[in-house]
């Protein structure tokens, strides 16, 4: 072989071992690539397969579990709204009780002050006109005043009688007259006032009535 024939193999050598490294250096990059969208697609399928497997407990959760838990909600639920509706009727049926409690005890004291009441009255009533103004008289007046406003602010009310028909809920017939110049049934005279608290009667009307 001469020198021009070595020469020429050994440029061809080269010029091989050039292209193989151009070929290398251009299919790096697509080897690279390819690469990535291989791992891409593995880490894709992980993913699938984590999220398949963080589903698959949710999927089979056991029904007679979650049934009984919804039966336990359901119970506790309806405890509770019987529980709040007792709650509600037992404080109506204590505020109630109070307020008869508050009738009977209020009933009772007036019972005891209103004979007091009809003897002021009945002193007042035979006070002479003459002597309506002396200081003993406007004392006792104010203090009897003073008696029917602490009543009337107590809800205690004096029953109308005289004018009105006898009502035996209201009234208590002591006498019967026979007077043609009113209507039958009707109340002519008041013997003692009554009185009445609310729809509670305290004491009735001790009245005549005309037949």
């Amino acid at each position: 072989m001469t020198v021009a024939d070595e020469k020429t193999l050994d440029e061809m050598t080269e010029e091989t071992v050039e292209a193989s490294c151009e070929t290398e250096e251009n299919e790096a990059p697509e080897a690279a690539q390819a690469e990535g969208e291989v791992q891409e697609e593995v880490n894709a399928a992980d993913e699938n397969e984590a999220a398949d497997e963080a589903e698959e407990p949710l999927s089979r959760r056991d029904k007679k579990a979650m049934a009984k838990k919804d039966d336990q909600i359901a119970d506790l639920t309806d405890r509770l709204k019987r529980s709040m509706a007792e709650f509600d009727n037992y404080r109506k049926r204590t505020d109630k009780e109070k307020a008869a409690m508050y009738g009977m005890g209020l009933k009772d004291v007036v019972e005891k002050i209103l004979p007091v009441v009809d003897n002021f009255e009945r002193g007042l009533a035979t006070v002479p006109e003459d002597k309506q103004e002396d200081a003993f008289v406007t004392g006792m007046t104010a203090v009897y005043k003073q008696f029917m406003t602490v009543l009337d602010g107590m809800g205690v009310k004096p029953i109308e009688a005289v004018g009105n028909e006898f009502d035996p809920n209201l009234h208590n017939a002591v006498m019967h007259t026979e007077d043609e110049s009113v209507g039958e049934n009707i109340v002519v005279e008041e013997f003692q006032k009554g009185y009445i608290y609310g729809d509670s009667v305290i004491r009735h009307s001790m009245v005549k009535v005309a037949n």
